[in-house]
């Protein structure tokens, strides 16, 4: 009886059917997935080209996303080693093929090719680098989690298709390479077969063929089998192609046949596979198979919120060291095996030494279909001068809610200003045993972020003076003709300049077609001086330059005006990074920063100047949030540290939407970001700016309030940073405290307009008493917050906010009802009413004759509809720092308002108030020093 023909095509259709309702599945799951797929050649072999398109066929029917990588026939062994690595680190890419041979004119090692594609992506199964990976897994029958050899693997599936039990039959296999024999020998092997592998030294290879129930030939000999050697009934399958030169009926004059003489050996075997048409379609659909697997694999190891965290031990004394003795107690884990932990990708983080990182904003699209954690905003009370401590607040609710609840959880904070660090503040990493670390490498100089900004800052400014300038100094056609130089013999408009043609309505694109009237409308800014607002910056607190007066060398001739200094911290670049959305939203954010008026009254724009562009290359890599950790392992994004009264205080919109991704759908409190100063301030900046830009909606206020500050609030005497405490502050004094408690009432109210739950952290302190700060908790719960809850994480870290952290667990279970404070198309006026009224308690607003000209001036130009960022003292509800509690009776003056258009929004100042900070008699730096042996920064605190 004839044996029966297994074909390989009708099978392989059946597998590759399947694998495209798997990919279909994998996209319900994951609407932006695709399996990826890179064939790399190198060459350009006919045969190898025919079989690469053979496999781009395939993946594409199946729905992967397959690239052909084609490397030049003078490619070196360095250069096809350095392809495979960055296909090793390209996240998208979940299978790569190395196509053999590889045909070029160098000698190549192709055993340290092959062995060089790692493992997770090697879906031909070739790498024989370690015996714990594919090949090596395969020998030892730990067939789990390797990839199995593609041609081997579809004999296999062949053999399967006939019914036959492979368990103890005995199997003969003729070929001995790392592609066919020898996996072939290993799966027949611990599928239970007895196995014999022949070849071409093996004595009475007819005899042993004749003992086979399964025969699997791939010896690349044409018909070298014969039929009589066949055992009756066996299953044979043919792994051979060669190309016979007899068949004058083909054009080629050739025909293809395997290495079994298949018309005899047909009469003998009870099935066979033909050549064509049998194990060849098989082995790009195992190829397919492999990838489609491999990208299962990645799938459920990379879900979001899938951590694999590990925390660090603290070893906590008493009394509590110095913040820095802390910080260096504490070994930090490599930023790369943090980065692993929270389900970060090689290709998605820039190491920046052992214990930062910058992340890749690519993730963002990665992770865009996954559902959001819980959003968490650390306020205060209104402050004394030392602060109450929320940055220390928020790293230790992290670190319980992370190391001692086991929760996935993120803080993201602000990254200070060096200016504070080594004027009168010191450092901003948190305290005690909650702190960000390596603090010195957090409280200086990090990535470099904010030296970006101060570059990109400047490089404006000199625009604006430059400008300014050289029009008042050429004629029409000069200074057209300098903007719009001679190159080869023509004049070409840069992409800024065509920008700046549609603004003024000229729809024109060469140079030599403008009249004179554009021109001098194309060429002339006609900066009004006094109007100019961008001011130069520097993260450095210097009193001396808060006035100056620039152009005063000859060079100048006689063009000088009055300008400024600000901190950068200040400056409109940075709320831009802090409240962008993408790389394109901070390009066009910068593009709209306004930085003059017109003697016409129009704004003048940083496109205007055709400095944007620019601006976006200084700001190509500060957009990118920073990686580090707290001093229990928990993670931490630094980003963006806008400043909290001119600008809105808070870390940046890009953090939080990546941290909220990480935690996932399971990790209970999704993170931490922290608004600046008091709640009046950071938080309702947080609300009203920040959340309308991000779009993201809060779960739960943590207000952190302390005994000290309320009882300052309550009218205890004044509180002086670098001065002792009075007694009041140290003893027990619950009148002072107990009428302190109205400011805390009030910032729990403000948090309430908002629909949000409140939480109260009450920051205990070593002098507080148990009587004060219950106290606080009871006051605290009786004004409406959700609960109060007692802290101690300075003293104890993550231990002591326990309490803290399954109080906001609970909280973020509770209803809410997140509402804006005010409508944007309000009038100007009206917005800012409302904030003093509501949230400071003013009787009314007073505009001052300045700001009743920007009013209209702003209205006019049409940023009327911006939203309103306050620019006011952080240490009283109204405008004068000196009161206290809850001011009433008052009416909040408004000297002037400006415009950070590109960030998004008005800001009006309230009284003034200095930009830029001076040193004390007494600076920080005092303190600090480099010790030379052994690089350690000492004196931060």
């Amino acid at each position: 009886m004839t044996a029966q023909i297994i074909s390989g095509k009708e099978v392989s259709a059946q597998v590759r059917e399947q694998l495209k309702k798997d990919v279909e599945q994998m996209k319900l799951k994951d609407p932006n997935f695709r399996p990826g797929l890179v064939v790399l050649q190198v060459g350009g072999r006919e045969d190898s080209n025919l079989y690469i398109s053979m496999k781009l066929k395939a993946a594409a029917e199946i729905g992967i996303n397959a690239i052909h990588m084609k490397l030049p026939k003078t490619a070196t062994e360095e250069e096809v080693l350095h392809s495979i690595r960055e296909v090793n680190e390209n996240s998208s890419v979940h299978g790569l093929i190395v196509q053999l041979p590889l045909d070029s004119i160098h000698k190549i090692n192709t055993e340290k090719v092959t062995n060089a594609v790692a493992p997770e992506k090697d879906v031909d199964g070739l790498n024989h680098r370690l015996t714990s990976i594919n090949a090596g897994k395969l020998s030892r029958g730990d067939l789990g989690d390797c990839f199995i050899p593609c041609t081997p693997n579809g004999c296999m599936e062949l053999i399967r298709q006939t019914g036959l039990s492979v368990a103890g039959k005995r199997a003969v296999v003729i070929g001995r390479s790392k592609i066919v024999g020898a996996p072939m020998h290993d799966l027949l092997l611990w599928n239970h077969a007895t196995v014999t592998t022949c070849h071409s030294k093996t004595a009475d290879l007819a005899g042993e063929v004749g003992k086979a129930d399964i025969l699997v030939v791939g010896m690349g000999k044409a018909e070298m089998v014969k039929g009589e050697w066949i055992k009756k009934g066996a299953v044979v399958i043919d792994c051979g192609i060669n190309h016979i030169p007899v068949d004058q009926t083909k054009s080629s004059g050739k025909r293809v046949v395997g290495d079994v003489h298949f018309a005899s050996a047909k009469e003998q075997a009870g099935f066979i596979t033909p050549v064509p048409g049998g194990v060849g379609p098989m082995t790009v659909a195992m190829l397919m198979g492999n990838t489609v697997l491999s990208a299962k694999r990645f799938l459920e190891n990379h879900q979001a919120g899938k951590w694999g965290i590990s925390y660090n031990k603290l070893s906590l004394q008493k009394p509590v060291p110095s913040d820095i003795a802390i910080s260096r107690s504490c070994v930090p884990k490599p930023i790369d095996r943090l980065a692993r932990e929270v389900g970060l990708l090689s290709d998605e983080v820039e190491f920046y030494g052992k214990t930062k990182a910058k992340v890749q904003l690519s993730i963002i699209k990665r992770l865009q279909s996954q559902p959001d954690g819980k959003y968490v905003v650390v306020t205060g009370i209104t402050p004394t001068p030392l602060g109450e401590g929320k940055s220390t607040t928020t790293v230790g609710l992290v670190q319980a809610l992370g190391a001692h609840l086991k929760l996935n959880v993120f803080a993201c904070v602000r990254q200070p200003s060096q200016g504070p660090t080594f004027g009168i503040k010191g450092g901003a990493a948190g305290g005690g045993y909650s702190q960000v670390i390596p603090m010195e490498e957090f409280n200086l100089h990090l990535t470099g972020d904010i030296h970006a900004i101060t570059a990109a800052n400047n490089l404006v400014a000199a625009a604006v003076d430059a400008r300014m300038f050289h029009e008042a100094t050429q004629s029409d056609k000069a200074l057209y003709n300098r903007l719009v130089p001679l190159s080869g013999g023509q004049r070409t408009f840069s992409p800024v300049q065509i920008n700046r043609l549609k603004k003024l309505g000229i729809e024109k694109t060469d140079p030599s077609t403008l009249i004179d009237e554009e021109i001098t409308r194309f060429a002339r800014l006609d900066i009004d001086p006094s109007s100019v607002t961008w001011q130069r910056v520097l993260d450095t607190n210097d009193r001396f330059l808060r006035k100056i007066t620039i152009g005063q060398s000859p060079t100048e001739k006689g063009y000088t005006r009055e300008a400024q200094f600000d901190i950068t911290v200040a400056s409109e670049i940075m709320a831009v990074l802090a409240l962008t959305s993408s790389l394109e939203d901070m390009r066009q954010r910068l593009a709209k920063m306004v930085v003059a008026t017109s003697r016409s009254g129009d704004p003048v724009t940083t496109e205007d100047l055709g400095v944007s562009g620019a601006l976006a290359v200084l700001m190509k890599d500060a957009i990118k949030p920073n990686l580090m950790q707290t001093l229990e392992g928990t993670p931490v994004f630094v980003h963006a540290g806008p400043f909290a009264n001119i600008a809105h205080g808070n870390s940046s919109i890009l953090a939080d939407k990546i941290a909220l991704k990480l935690v996932g759908p399971e990790g209970f409190v999704g993170k931490m970001t922290e608004a600046g100063f008091g709640a009046d301030i950071g938080m309702e900046k947080f609300f009203n700016i920040k959340c309308r830009y991000s779009g993201l909606r809060p779960h739960v206020v943590v207000l952190v309030a302390t005994v000290r500050a309320l009882k300052m609030h309550g009218g205890g005497p004044i509180v002086t940073a670098g001065m002792p405490l009075p007694k009041e502050y140290v003893e027990e004094n619950l009148e002072l405290l107990k009428n302190g408690c109205s400011n805390m009432r009030k910032q729990i109210e403000n948090a309430k307009h908002f629909g949000v739950p409140v939480v109260v952290a009450v920051n205990g302190f070593k002098t507080d008493t148990q009587v004060e700060l219950d106290l606080v908790c009871s006051m605290a719960k009786a004004a409406g917050a959700f609960d109060a809850v007692c802290c101690s994480h300075w003293a104890e870290g993550g231990a002591g906010a326990v309490a803290l952290g399954q109080a906001v667990q609970r909280a973020s279970e509770a209803p809410s009802d997140f509402k804006f404070l005010y409508d944007l198309d309000l009038p100007i006026s009206d917005k800012i009413r409302i904030i003093a009224q509501k949230i400071y308690g003013a009787d009314d607003i007073e505009l001052l004759p300045e700001a009743q000209h920007k009013v209209e001036l702003y209205t006019k130009q049409g940023f009327g509809n911006l939203p309103i960022c306050m620019a006011k003292t952080h240490l009283s509800l109204s405008h004068e720092a000196e009161k206290k509690g809850v001011p009433t009776g008052f009416v909040l003056p408004i000297r002037d308002i400006r415009a950070s258009v590109g960030a998004g929004f008005l800001f009006p100042l309230v009284g003034t108030m200095p930009t830029i900070p001076g040193l004390p008699t007494r600076p920080c730096f005092y303190d600090i020093d480099l010790d030379t042996e052994t690089e350690q920064v000492n004196g931060l605190f």
